[in-house]
C-alpha cells in the first residue's frame, strides 16, 4: 500500500508473533482470518464475471498439505456462496458458511503432512469488506473493477487462507465481456474471444501472499514503457484508458530509472516483468500488488507527490510482494522499506538529498504525538504514516551507522536470501548483524519498540 494521508503494502519470526499450530488466531491482527491447520502450494482460479450485473462465478481449486491433524477446514470467504466442493475428487456433504468463513468438514481426520485438493464452486455478487481500513477487496469501478486486497481483501473473490505468510502460485483465469481487459498477477499464457466474451489467463508460478492476488478490468489498451528492452532490463508495461495513454507515458517516464536504481541498491528485480495500471476513476491511494501497481489518473502528474508514489509502489515488488512479512505485525519491514525507497529515488532523480528528506520526516514526526510503537503497531495503526517515516528513519539510521557500501550489501544479502519468502524483523536484525557487524538490535530498538523519537542521525 502507498503512503497513505497524514490523518489516515524463510521466516525467523519469534514464538510471540507466530502462534502454535492449531491457534484459532495465527495473526493477532487478523482475528478469524487464515489458519495453520495447512499450507496452500497453489491456486486455480476461473472466474466468469458479468460487468453489468456484477456477478461473479467462480471455481477455486487449492492444491495444499495439511499441517498438523485436522477435522475441519477452514477457509475465508465473504459476501459469496459455496455451491458445491469437492475433497481430493470426492463429493464433501458437510460443510457450512458463518460470517466470513467456509467451513469444510471431511469424512475422516487428515492427519499432518496430507496433501488434498479442495475443488470449490461458488457465485455472488462481490463487495468489498469493511473493516478497520475502510473497504478492501473487490470494488466496482465507474466502468470495470478494482481488487485492494490489502490487507485481508482476498476473501471478497475467492476462498482462501488469507495469510501474508501463506504464499502458492497462482492460474487466474477471467471471462469477461468483449473490449475489456483484465489484468492479473504474473504472465499472460492465453486470450482467446468467443460471441461476446473474452478469457484472460495468467501464471504467476512464484510463491504469492493472498491479498496480493488481484483482478484488474477495465477498457485497457496495453503499452510498453520500455519497449525493445535491451537483455537485462526489466520489461514495464502499463495498462490504461486509451485517452490516459499519454499522460501514462508522461507520468511514468522515469520508471525504467527508477527500476535501475532500485536493482542497484536492492538487488535483482524479483519477477519477469512489471506493470502499472491506470483506472480511469481518482483513486485516494495508489494499490499494490504482486508484478503490478494499480494507479488513479490522478497519480500521472511530474509532481513529487506523484512521482514518490510511483516510486513507493515499485519498491514493494522486492519489500512485501518477494519479501512478505510473516506477521502483519512487522508490516514495517514493507511500507519502511518501500518510504526509504522513496528518498533513494528523491536523491537519485535530483529532487532531495536522502539526508534532508530524512530530516524533514523527523522534524514532522518530533511535531506531533509520539505513542506509536512501529515494529508491532496494532492493527488499527498498521498503516499509520508513522510506521513509515519512523521505519524508513530506522534504516537510514542503519545506513548512517554502518555506512553505504555495508548498508547496500546488506539490502543485496537481505533480498537474495529471502527472495519470494516470508520474513521477520528478528530475521532482519540477525542479517544486519551478520553483514555489518553492529549490535543492530540495541540501534534500532528505539526506533521500533519505544514510543518515544530517537534523535535525528546524522553523517
Amino acid at each position: 500500500m502507498s503512503s497513505p494521508a497524514p490523518s489516515p503494502t524463510a521466516a525467523n519470526t519469534g514464538p510471540a508473533r507466530i502462534p502454535e499450530p492449531g491457534s484459532a488466531a495465527p495473526d493477532p491482527y487478523m482475528p478469524g482470518h487464515g489458519t495453520n491447520a495447512y499450507r496452500v502450494t497453489r491456486y486455480e482460479l476461473d472466474l466468469d464475471y458479468k460487468l453489468s450485473s456484477n456477478r461473479l462465478s467462480g471455481r477455486a481449486v487449492l492444491h495444499a498439505v495439511t499441517q498438523y491433524a485436522t477435522a475441519a477446514l477452514v477457509l475465508d470467504l465473504t459476501g459469496l456462496r459455496a455451491t458445491k466442493i469437492q475433497l481430493s475428487g470426492r463429493k464433501v456433504r458437510k460443510y457450512s458458511q458463518r460470517a466470513e468463513q467456509l467451513v469444510i468438514v471431511p469424512d475422516v481426520v487428515l492427519p499432518p503432512g496430507e496433501a488434498f485438493t479442495l475443488d470449490i464452486r461458488y457465485e455472488g455478487n462481490p463487495a468489498p469488506r469493511r473493516g478497520l481500513w475502510g473497504e478492501v477487496g473487490w470494488e466496482e469501478l465507474t466502468d470495470g473493477v478494482l481488487v485492494a486486497g490489502q490487507p485481508n481483501g482476498a476473501a471478497s473473490w475467492f476462498p482462501c487462507n488469507d495469510h501474508p505468510r501463506d504464499k502458492a502460485s497462482y492460474r487466474i483465469s477471467v471471462t469477461t465481456d468483449a473490449n475489456y481487459r483484465a489484468v492479473c498477477n504474473g504472465t499472460l499464457v492465453s486470450h482467446s474471444s468467443r460471441s461476446s466474451r473474452e478469457t484472460w489467463v495468467y501464471e504467476q508460478p512464484e510463491p504469492m501472499a493472498s491479498y496480493l492476488a488481484t483482478v484488474q478490468i477495465g477498457r485497457y489498451e496495453l503499452l510498453a514503457l520500455n519497449p525493445g528492452a535491451a537483455e537485462g532490463q526489466v520489461p514495464q508495461f502499463a495498462a490504461v484508458p486509451a485517452l490516459l495513454a499519454e499522460a501514462a507515458r508522461q507520468g511514468l517516464t522515469r520508471q525504467p530509472e527508477m527500476m535501475r536504481t532500485f536493482a542497484s541498491c536492492f538487488g535483482p528485480y524479483p519477477f519477469p516483468d512489471y506493470t502499472v495500471v491506470v483506472t480511469e476513476d481518482e483513486l485516494e491511494i495508489p494499490l499494490e500488488a504482486q508484478t503490478l501497481s494499480i494507479l488513479g489518473r490522478n497519480h500521472l502528474t511530474p509532481e513529487w507527490e506523484s512521482q514518490r508514489l510511483i516510486a513507493h509502489e515499485l519498491a514493494h515488488q522486492w519489500f512485501g510482494n518477494s519479501l512478505t512479512a510473516a506477521s502483519w505485525a512487522d508490516i514495517w519491514l514493507h511500507e519502511g522499506f518501500a518510504c526509504y525507497a522513496e528518498w533513494i529515488w528523491s536523491e537519485e532523480a535530483g529532487v532531495m538529498p536522502v539526508a534532508d528528506r530524512a530530516a524533514a520526516a523527523w522534524r514532522k514526526l518530533a511535531s506531533g504525538r509520539q505513542d506509536i510503537i512501529v515494529g508491532d503497531p496494532g492493527p488499527e495503526r498498521m498503516f499509520d504514516d508513522r510506521v513509515y517515516k519512523r521505519g524508513a528513519l530506522a534504516l537510514h539510521a542503519l545506513r548512517v551507522a554502518c555506512g553505504d557500501l555495508a548498508f547496500f550489501a546488506l539490502l543485496h544479502d537481505w533480498t537474495s536470501a529471502n527472495h519470494h519468502s516470508s520474513v521477520s524483523t528478528a530475521a532482519f536484525i540477525l542479517a544486519a548483524d551478520h553483514t555489518t557487524g553492529l549490535d543492530t538490535e540495541a540501534l534500532l530498538h528505539p526506533w521500533l519498540h519505544e514510543a518515544a523519537l530517537p534523535p535525528l542521525p546524522l553523517h
